[in-house]
């Protein structure tokens, strides 16, 4: 299913940019983009979604991936998830990662993936949220640029093995009374 198509002008030369959601049979070339984008941020080894686990999730309806193409020559993706907020009480869009391949950059295929993903969740009204590396000054200016507000926050991560040793040397909470009792040995 075709999203959009719009027309990008690369030094002197206009190329047709069309973008479409990503389906199943897509999971290999979202796979490969998602390690080039990995591993441009030196953060390829945390990567550890398969081909079959990407099959299983573009055909979940709240995983949307949206592919770029230029001609027929795929050049980058847009991805997220819908989810529940606690905070607003509704469905939030939250973007995963936008990727345009070097070969493709400063072109407009950014821009025009993000407008596609604009069209993709309007008529829901989600707020969209992302993160970006406090060191990618071209990623602000990029996104003000769209109207998007910036602002700092620091992201933790609880690994497994951490939140499990913390679960297990912990006292449990009795959920229906609040009191504490230590764990089984």
């Amino acid at each position: 299913m075709s999203v959009t198509g719009s027309t990008t002008v690369t030094e002197g030369r206009a190329t047709a940019v069309r973008i479409r959601r990503a389906g199943a049979a897509d999971a290999a070339l979202v796979r490969t983009m998602l390690l080039e984008l990995a591993t441009h941020e030196g953060t390829a080894d945390a990567v550890g979604a398969t081909v079959d686990d990407w099959s299983r999730m573009l055909a979940d309806t709240a995983v949307v991936v949206l592919i770029a193409y230029a001609g027929d020559r795929p050049v980058g993706y847009v991805s997220g998830t819908r989810q529940l907020n606690l905070w607003i009480g509704r469905e939030i869009f939250a973007l995963d990662d936008l990727y345009v391949r070097p070969e493709a950059r400063n072109s407009g295929i950014g821009g025009s993936l993000m407008a596609a993903l604009a069209r993709q969740v309007a008529d829901e009204r989600p707020l969209i949220t992302w993160g970006v590396r406090e060191d990618n000054d071209a990623g602000h200016r990029f996104y003000r640029r769209l109207g998007a507000r910036l602002r700092t926050k620091v992201v933790a991560s609880w690994q497994p093995d951490a939140y499990r040793a913390h679960a297990a040397s912990a006292p449990e909470v009795e959920p229906a009374t609040g009191v504490r009792r230590s764990s089984p040995s």
